[in-house]
Formats: structure tokens, sequence, C-alpha cells
């Protein structure tokens, strides 16, 4: 029974979301959500009790797949200096596809920022235990110099997320995007034992 429930409101979820993506949040009711899902008022309103909550899971189930491709990324088996120069394209690609996909809720994720914010001091956290992780294993491996890791990670994963907004808006130019690999590589120079090996692609 529960299983038949999860799957529901996981559906109810995403009929939210392309309503929201095609008309915007300001422009989508609950009726609107209960005709689309044929499910009707009752059984929405069993699971979201107005708008705004409907609005939050939809946020939180993009914010889950901005992590989960994080964490493919964590879990690949490279070198720590490769792994954290992927996490840090795959959060903003990820950032950009979640966005890109939602059309008009895009104008909202800008619009409700600390809406967007309060929800994903969770996810932020799971992603900075991510770089954490990458940082600690690459100063043991001697691929990183002596750092503080869970300070260092804090850092950059708050400078990946200043980059985020101009990167959705495509104010960063068309270069950045073809050559965002070696710019995040001479980022990185500061806390490599050999900072010129990544830029090589020496092995």
């Amino acid at each position: 029974m529960s299983k038949k429930i999860s799957k529901t409101k996981k559906m109810l979820i995403e009929v939210a979301r392309e309503l929201f993506a095609e008309k915007g949040k300001r422009n989508v009711t609950m009726n609107d959500i209960a005709e689309a899902s044929k499910r009707g008022r009752r059984t929405l309103y069993t699971y979201f009790n107005n708008k705004e909550e409907i609005f939050r899971a939809v946020l939180n189930k993009e914010l889950e797949y901005i992590v989960d491709q994080a964490k493919k990324a964590a879990s690949e088996n490279v070198e720590p200096d490769v792994r954290l120069r992927n996490l840090v394209i795959t959060h903003l690609d990820s950032i950009k596809f979640v966005v890109d996909r939602n059309g008009s809720l895009s104008a909202d994720f800008f619009r409700d920022i600390y809406e967007v914010e309060r929800a994903r001091r969770k996810t932020d956290q799971q992603e900075i235990d991510l770089i954490r992780q990458t940082l600690e294993e690459g100063v043991a491996k001697k691929k990183f110099i002596t750092i503080n890791p869970e300070l260092t990670s804090i850092i950059i994963f708050y400078a990946i997320k200043g980059l985020e907004v101009p990167y959705i808006r495509k104010t960063l130019t068309r270069e950045f995007e073809q050559h965002k690999t070696d710019i995040l590589d001479f980022v990185f120079r500061g806390i490599m034992h050999n900072p010129y090996r990544i830029l090589t692609n020496e092995q």
C-alpha cells in the first residue's frame, strides 16, 4: 500500500513540475494540478495542503537530482584531483539542466531565491561532504598539498555556487563553456602537489 501511495505522490509532483515549467508557479492553481493529474482535488489534498507545499516538493525533487549526479561523479574510479574537477563540472551542468528543463519555473528559481536557499541547505551540505571526502583522499594520496579539507570544501563549494547564476543565465562567455575543464584545472593548481600534471593530463 505504501508503495502505491509513494508512486501517486511522485506522479503528482511531476505533474505539478510540468505545469510550473510551462506556466510559472504564479499561474498554476491546485485545481490545475488536480485536473492535469486526473486524480481529483481530494487525492491532491491528501498529500499537499497548498500550492506552496507542492512547489517545495518539486524543488526538493530537482535538488535531489543534482545531488544524485554529484554522487555519481564522486563514485567514479578516478584519481581525487580528476574527481574534484568532475564534481565541479557536474554541479554546474546539473544546475543548468534543472533550470533549463523547467522553463517558466526558472523564473521562480530566481524570484524565490530565499525559499530556494532554504531548500538547498541539506543538499548543499551533502555536496560539501562529497568534496571534503575527495579532498581528504587527495591529501592522503599526496595529490593535494596539506590543507584543511573541511574548510577547503566549504570554500570550493561556495565558489562554485557563485558561478551558478551567470552560468544559468548564460552571461558567462562561450569560451567558458568550451574551456571550463582547463579553467577549473587552472583554479585548482593552488592545492595540487604537482600543479602541472593535471594541466598536461599526465597520469
